[in-house]
């Protein structure tokens, strides 16, 4: 049965506060083209901010941290201004001296984005409170969020405000409980059982309405992270590859995923297989051709779960000519944070990227960030800290000074560590 005329409605709102950050296919064309905002300083990227300008600045600050960048101060203080007298964020604030209108200016989505954003480059812990403390205060009864205060619960804004608290440092199960539900509770109710479809078992469901659960993509790698306690920063993937573990349904076509969360992981894997290497938009309406940026989702939940082999593949075909992902991402400050961030994770290199280094072509879309390692200067002090006999060619320096009476002491250089 096709989705009613609400659910389409609420899909649409969704799909203009949440398109930047969770990377799925743009806003409709008569939305999306119209006339840039005036720049802001300190704001990355030069395309109109009107949705999206929280989000990218935030993925943006993300992918920094994680390859060893400090945004500049300009770029961090634009972001906090952002940020509304109750807490929580907009998709794009203008004239920041006017107050917002909470029923029609705050997200629940660019408010988690901006937590992690700015819980990344650290310094702002007053605003990180107040963004999780506005999440705490808009939480649904379920236990989930809806894109905005009232707004029934969805799988992508109740992943992403999950890894908002996990970006704190706070574990999402104990930190956000209403009612006695938590914000796994109510994810984990999207996820398809063995009452779908084969090939549709262990996927995430965007909505739930009378017709019941879809798999849908976008969702599906939302989750893949939140069901992990995870937001948009993995850690890079070390040890053996971890085999993929389908929804087993051979005892119980009733069954319940719970028990097998990693059971999306097996989803998003056949569903790249199935386009060879790529996932199709789950937009309504979208036309049917490669989202670059919900593969780029993909490879990062997979990459994840640990899932080396499986996280690869995308990330093949998102590094090949063919995807013409490099015209995509150019100059878009999100869309290269996205390709950053799985490409780390999955134990890639981001400065090469198909011959492109995306940690530069990011820094250029915004101010000159404050400091920056390059993948050299990161290695040569990574052998240090890990080869002790380091320590004992430097022990011999020093005698070496000293026996020719050199007056003054030499200390090691350490490494720089981001808060």
């Amino acid at each position: 049965m096709a989705p009613s005329p609400a659910v389409h409605v609420r899909r649409a709102a969704v799909a203009l506060a949440t398109a930047a950050v969770l990377g799925v296919a743009a806003a409709p064309a008569a939305l999306a083209d119209g006339s840039p905002s005036p720049a802001a300083p300190g704001l990355y990227g030069k395309g109109d901010p009107k949705f999206d300008g929280v989000f990218r600045q935030s993925l943006a600050f993300i992918a920094q941290h994680e390859t060893g960048t400090s945004p500049a101060a300009s770029a961090v203080d634009w972001l906090a201004g952002q940020q509304c007298a109750d807490g929580g964020f907009p998709g794009y604030r203008a004239d920041t001296s006017k107050a917002c209108d909470p029923q029609k200016d705050e997200f629940t989505d660019a408010t988690a984005a901006a937590v992690q954003g700015l819980a990344a480059v650290g310094g702002r812990a007053e605003v990180v409170k107040k963004g999780l403390d506005w999440l705490k205060a808009h939480q649904n009864d379920d236990g989930g969020w809806g894109y905005q205060a009232g707004s029934p619960t969805d799988a992508n804004s109740t992943s992403i405000a999950i890894g908002a608290f996990a970006a704190a440092g706070q574990e999402p199960a104990k930190a956000a409980v209403k009612n006695g539900k938590n914000p796994l509770d109510a994810l984990f109710s999207f996820q398809l059982g063995c009452d779908a479809k084969e090939g549709e078992r262990g996927a995430f469901s965007y909505l739930k309405d009378k017709d019941g659960l879809r798999a849908d993509n976008l969702a599906s790698a939302a989750a893949g992270l939140a069901t992990r306690g995870l937001g948009y920063r993995v850690e890079p993937l070390k040890g053996s590859d971890v085999a993929l573990k389908p929804l087993d349904c051979a005892a119980d076509d009733k069954g319940s995923p719970q028990d097998a969360p990693e059971a999306v992981d097996g989803y998003l894997s056949a569903a790249l297989a199935k386009n060879g290497g790529y996932l199709l938009p789950s937009m309504p309406g979208a036309p049917a051709k490669p989202d670059h940026g919900n593969t780029a989702d993909a490879a990062l939940a997979l990459a994840a779960g640990g899932h080396r082999e499986a996280a690869e593949k995308p990330l093949t075909w998102l590094r090949s000519k063919e995807s013409g992902t490099a015209e995509w991402a150019k100059g878009n400050p999100g869309k290269l944070a996205k390709l950053i961030l799985a490409t780390r994770a999955a134990g890639g290199d981001p400065r090469d990227f198909g011959g492109t280094d995306l940690v530069a072509a990011l820094n250029e879309t915004g101010p000159k960030p404050e400091a920056a390692s390059s993948s050299s200067e990161k290695k040569d002090e990574e052998k240090k800290d890990g080869d002790d006999s380091s320590g004992v060619w430097w022990f011999i320096a020093v005698l070496f000074v000293a026996s020719v009476g050199v007056g003054f002491l030499i200390s090691g250089r350490k490494k720089k560590t981001q808060l």
